[in-house]
């Protein structure tokens, strides 16, 4: 038996229904398992779901693309976000800026191409990535080594879009969204992800739609999306679904570029396509529980509730202690909490943390980015899943409130 099979309330657990079992019986019975016509009809219906009604002067007044959404499966977030830094021209010599506020993979991806990462601090009453501190280091970049800003919807809360918009115009560099946490979340300017040049989503099991490992990479710029459709599959000038089932030889292709094997087989596909009719569902669930937390913690002195904004997706809930009404710290109230059977976790430990990021930038330290410090020191994340039931929510408010009353100062 499992650590999660012996908590009352698991941190996370995929919705997963007969309509994604079936999905997946019929892939098996088609004989093509791998990228092919499923992947296809599922990277349609994504750029679909992205595709509403924005201001379209908004969008122009930032420099914004206003073409349709177009989508490209891929096999992770990470593999994702390589395609869409070499895309943007992210190379040896170049650099990019990000927050230490993430998940290992946002940073490292610039690493694995060869370029240089800078960080900007969160803001200080949110996760996000901080507009004024991405602006003090392009100041900075009288060499122009910059090519893009990566800022991070941590929880699915979304970042200040329209202010790094603007700064991305006015120094000439792109934007790539990591909105691994971001579906669905519609805003003025568009969906997260599909603002900025590009946007890449994660599909990983905890995520708000699954399709167990997997991740889409969007783009309004058909260059864009030409040269990481090429580079998603080995450099090939042929998708394996186009060399089978055209008439034209299968064996007749031409390697353009030292492309990657990123692509999403069609039966992990078919879990995303039933996964995505049921996206709104999801939401509406999740929402209630964020609504069912609020009220609950709401007026508490030694707890701070998420931070919220336009096109919340409401993925993770971040909630926050107050050290000085407590006598216990983040660690202890955490810990708390699991020997009552909640399962909890913490997004994120800043990289600063990490003994890579330590060892390649001696000034990357807590001390330089307080806000990211502050947020990590203070922060547990609840479960928040769609198929909590009424009972595990109260459990989950019942272990905070009992650990803070018999901790409280």
């Amino acid at each position: 038996m499992s650590d999660a099979d012996c908590l009352k309330v698991p941190f996370s657990r995929p919705s997963l229904g007969k309509e994604e079992e079936q999905a997946v019986l019929d892939v098996m019975r088609s004989g093509w398992l791998t990228t092919g016509k499923i992947t296809l009809a599922f990277e349609k219906e994504f750029s679909a779901a992205l595709s509403y009604p924005v201001q379209a002067d908004m969008r122009a007044a930032y420099g914004m693309d206003t073409r349709p959404v177009i989508s490209m499966a891929v096999n992770s977030n990470t593999s994702g976000m390589i395609l869409a830094m070499d895309a943007c021209g992210v190379t040896n010599g170049t650099a990019v800026i990000t927050t230490p506020y993430t998940f290992a993979s946002t940073a490292m991806c610039a690493r694995h191409l060869g370029a240089e990462v800078y960080f900007a601090d969160t803001e200080k009453n949110s996760y996000s990535i901080d507009p004024s501190a991405v602006e003090k280091i392009l100041e900075k970049d009288t060499a122009k080594k910059i090519k893009a800003i990566v800022p991070v919807h941590v929880g699915g809360n979304i970042c200040d879009m329209q202010a790094l918009c603007r700064i991305a115009k006015k120094y000439g560099v792109r934007i790539i969204e990591d909105a691994a946490h971001a579906f669905p979340s519609p805003t003025k300017l568009g969906y997260a992800g599909a603002i900025g040049d590009i946007g890449v989503f994660s599909f990983y099991v905890t995520k708000t739609i699954t399709t167990g490992e997997g991740g889409m990479v969007c783009t309004r710029d058909s260059e864009l999306a030409e040269h990481m459709t090429v580079m998603r599959m080995h450099g090939m000038d042929r998708t394996t679904w186009d060399r089978y089932t055209s008439p034209r030889a299968s064996w007749e292709y031409d390697i353009i570029a030292p492309g990657y094997k990123f692509n999403l087989p069609d039966i992990l596909s078919a879990i995303g396509r039933e996964q995505l009719k049921k996206a709104d569902t999801f939401y509406e669930k999740r929402k209630r529980i964020v609504e069912a937390y609020n009220e609950a913690f709401r007026g508490s002195d030694y707890l701070m509730l998420p931070p919220t904004g336009e096109g919340d997706a409401y993925h993770l809930y971040l909630i926050r202690i107050v050290p000085e009404k407590l006598t216990i710290d983040r660690n202890e109230f955490a810990k708390t909490l699991q020997k009552n059977g909640i399962g909890i976790s913490v997004h994120f430990i800043p990289l600063f943390h990490f003994s890579y990021w330590k060892k390649r930038y001696p000034d990357f330290t807590a001390e330089n980015y307080p806000n990211a410090e502050r947020h990590y020191a203070t922060t547990i994340t609840l479960p928040l899943w769609p198929d909590m039931s009424d009972e595990m929510i109260h459990m989950v408010i019942n272990a905070i409130k009992q650990t803070g009353a018999v901790n409280h100062v």
